[in-house]
């Protein structure tokens, strides 16, 4: 019973350092690790104890390092090393500044070419702009059509 039990030991060690390779980063180094240590219970139950023990090691790992995954990232989930803080605009968040709504439908001029991107001039203020994929030469008329998010565009005025 007590050639069992180094070999069991082996096999829950690379259970746990499965587990640890989940919460600290480290490139497949505890991975491989753990996959070594397994393979050398494997080997210790099939060259000292028997073949069919080897057989009942080899089906429980086959069990157990699934569960053993699911588990760990479960937990990883639910631990204070994951990312848990969600952004909302209920918090004060906010993906477009609130100025530029304001410039919805106002006439400029484009400074630089718009290919499809570059600078317009509206009420003084230089900002980026893009088009909806058309060619605009530098000083022709241009409207704001859109704003989203942080991206303005603008169309020729004809």
């Amino acid at each position: 019973m007590t050639s069992y039990l180094f070999p069991v030991l082996l096999q829950l060690l690379g259970l746990v350092v499965i587990v640890v390779e989940i919460f600290v980063p480290s490139l497949g180094i505890l991975a491989v690790t753990a996959a070594g240590i397994l393979f050398y219970s494997l080997y210790l139950v099939f060259t000292t104890i028997s073949f069919s023990a080897g057989m009942v090691f080899l089906g429980v790992d086959i069990l157990m390092i699934p569960v053993v995954l699911v588990l760990g990232f479960k937990a990883l989930g639910a631990s204070s090393l994951s990312l848990h803080k969600k952004l909302s605009s209920r918090e004060g968040v906010s993906s477009q500044a609130p100025d530029l709504v304001s410039w919805k439908g106002k006439k400029g001029e484009a400074i630089t070419d718009l290919r499809p991107s570059g600078t317009v001039m509206i009420e003084k203020k230089r900002l980026d702009a893009v088009t909806d994929g058309e060619y605009v030469d530098a000083g022709t008329p241009v409207v704001v059509t859109l704003v989203s998010g942080n991206r303005i565009v603008v169309d020729k005025i004809e």
